[in-house]
C-alpha cells in the first residue's frame, strides 16, 4: 500500500508552515504502507495539478493532504470540502477568487473517503488532543481538498483521500499574541502518523458520535 503525504509551503508571511515541516518527520512507513511526501503550493490553481502529478507517478491507494490552521487549538481531520473558492489574502501566487466555484461541474461537497473518526480516535488514544472539524474554510486547504476529492471520484476511483488540518507550532507563535494556541512540530507530527495508521487499517470508519452542537 502507498499513500501520498502533501503538505503546503510557507504562506501568509509566515517563515515556515507546519504542515509540510511536519510531514518531513514522517517515517517512510507506516503500518505496512509507503509514505510518500510532497510540498505543494499555496496556491488555489497550481496545488490540485501538483498533487494530480504525483497520484500519476506513484498511482497511491491514499492520499492525505495536511494544512495549517493558525488558531486551532488541535489536530482537525476534515470531513467535507466544499465547491467554493474566497480569499481572504492573495495566495503564493497572487491568486484571490471572490464567491467562485472550484470546479463547474464539480458536486456542491464532497466528504473524505478516509475514516475521519478513526483518525481522531487514534490519535486521541495516543494523547493527541483531535477532533473532527465540519468546514475546511474557503482558501487553499479546502482547495485542495475539494479538487483531490474531485479528481479522485472522477478519474481515480478506489483511491481514498482526506485532509488534516493542524496548528501553529510553537516557533510560529514567539510574536503573536498571548493565548495563541500552538503544538510542537514533534506531536503534530506524530498526530499525522497516528491519523495515516488509522486510514491505512480501516477502510470503514468506526461508529461513534462526534457531531457538534452548534
Amino acid at each position: 500500500m502507498k499513500v501520498l503525504v502533501t503538505g503546503f509551503d510557507p504562506f501568509g508571511g509566515e517563515k515556515i508552515n507546519p504542515a509540510f515541516e511536519a510531514v518531513k518527520l514522517l517515517p517512510d512507513t507506516i503500518a505496512g504502507a509507503q509514505i510518500i511526501k510532497l510540498e505543494i503550493p499555496t496556491v488555489f490553481t497550481r496545488s490540485a495539478d501538483v498533487v494530480e502529478k504525483a497520484i500519476k507517478e506513484h498511482q497511491p491507494d491514499i492520499v492525505i493532504d495536511v494544512g495549517q490552521a493558525g488558531g486551532r487549538s488541535c489536530m482537525t481531520v476534515e470531513k467535507v470540502a466544499i465547491n467554493l473558492a474566497e480569499a481572504r489574502i492573495p495566495d503564493n501566487d497572487g491568486e484571490q477568487p471572490l464567491d467562485e466555484p472550484l470546479r463547474a461541474d464539480g458536486e456542491t461537497a464532497y466528504f473524505a473517503t478516509v475514516p475521519v473518526k478513526a483518525m481522531v480516535e487514534n490519535m486521541r488514544e495516543h494523547g493527541i488532543p483531535a477532533h473532527i472539524s465540519y468546514t475546511a474554510g474557503t482558501y487553499v486547504c479546502n482547495a485542495v481538498m475539494y479538487n483531490v476529492l474531485y479528481l479522485l471520484d472522477k478519474k481515480y476511483p478506489g483511491v481514498r483521500g482526506g485532509f488534516i488540518h493542524v496548528p501553529f507550532e510553537s516557533g510560529q507563535v514567539v510574536d503573536k499574541a498571548n493565548g495563541t494556541p500552538f503544538m510542537s512540530l514533534e506531536m503534530i507530527a506524530k498526530g499525522i502518523e497516528y491519523s495515516i495508521e488509522a486510514a491505512v487499517k480501516n477502510e470503514a470508519d468506526v461508529k461513534e458520535n462526534m457531531g457538534e452542537t452548534h
